[in-house]
This record gives C-alpha cells, sequence and structure tokens, in this order.
C-alpha cells in the first residue's frame, strides 16, 4: 500500500472515529436519541412505537440545552420513562443501555430491572420522569422534562 493510500485511510478512520458517541449511546453524529417536539406543552408519543419491550430514547432541546430521556415498556405491561441518567454518574453523561430487562448504567455498569424504572429512584437509578397514556398516545408534559435539564 502506498504511503498515500495509507495516509488516506488514517484520516478516514480518525474522522469516522469523531463522529461516533464515545459510549455508542449519546453524543456524535449518529446518537441514539430521537428529537422530539412539543404542542402546547406536552410531548405525544404513539403507545404502539414504544410499546415492544425495547428502550426508545428521545431528546427535547431546550434553549440549546439538550435534555435525554428514554421510554421502555416493562414485561409487566408499564410503559415506563425515566432521564436518560442518575444522580451519581450523570457528570459522565454516559446515560443506560438496555440488556434484555434491565437497563444498564454505562458508566458504572449497575443494572436495574425495567419494572423497577418509575418506581425506584434515587442513586444510580435511571431518575424518573412523570408520563401517563392518553388513549393511544404516551403523554410527558415538558414541565416535568424541563427540570431533568440538571443531568444534561
Amino acid at each position: 500500500m502506498s504511503k498515500k493510500n495509507m495516509w488516506s485511510m488514517m484520516v478516514g478512520v480518525v474522522a469516522f472515529a469523531l463522529l461516533l458517541p464515545p459510549d455508542a449511546s449519546s453524543f456524535g453524529l449518529f446518537s441514539k436519541h430521537a428529537a422530539v417536539r412539543e404542542s402546547n406543552g406536552e410531548i405525544r408519543l404513539a403507545l404502539n412505537e414504544v410499546g415492544d419491550g425495547k428502550a426508545h430514547y428521545y431528546a427535547y432541546e431546550d434553549g440549546g440545552k439538550t435534555i435525554k430521556f428514554f421510554i421502555i415498556r416493562s414485561r409487566d405491561g408499564v410503559i415506563r420513562a425515566a432521564f436518560d441518567a442518575c444522580d451519581v454518574c450523570f457528570p459522565e453523561k454516559k446515560g443506560y443501555r438496555q440488556e434484555g430487562e434491565f437497563m444498564v448504567c454505562i458508566n458504572c455498569g449497575r443494572k436495574f430491572h425495567s419494572t423497577q424504572v418509575n418506581v425506584v429512584e434515587g442513586g444510580c437509578n435511571p431518575a424518573p420522569l412523570a408520563r401517563e397514556a392518553a388513549g393511544d398516545q404516551l403523554v410527558i408534559k415538558v414541565a416535568d422534562i424541563l427540570p431533568g435539564g440538571r443531568f444534561f
């Protein structure tokens, strides 16, 4: 391989690495957080889109600050929501990943069963986010999202 080709390949690899989020979740061009927009002070998401047992990640922009959260339907059928942060590890800005029925802190590795999201709070537990089902939609009030800005 010529030096020119080797140099081009190295530049390409470095550029690609800079675009990837460091933890495959929270930052970079390929963030897993889908942007949401409010309407009349609420975020509305179709229940059939978040009810598959997989964690769905979202980001709400508030005056230049991105507040991240996830929604998951636990095995007991409850749709749950939490900020993608906790009281302990939030300074690292890494959030959680899903492993089966558990949400795992990407920073410290602690696991939290999905049935405990919105139930147990404090420490490294995912910080709860109020939500309610209304017909075929999950409704989250922007007023409940804004306090989560302290994590981000």
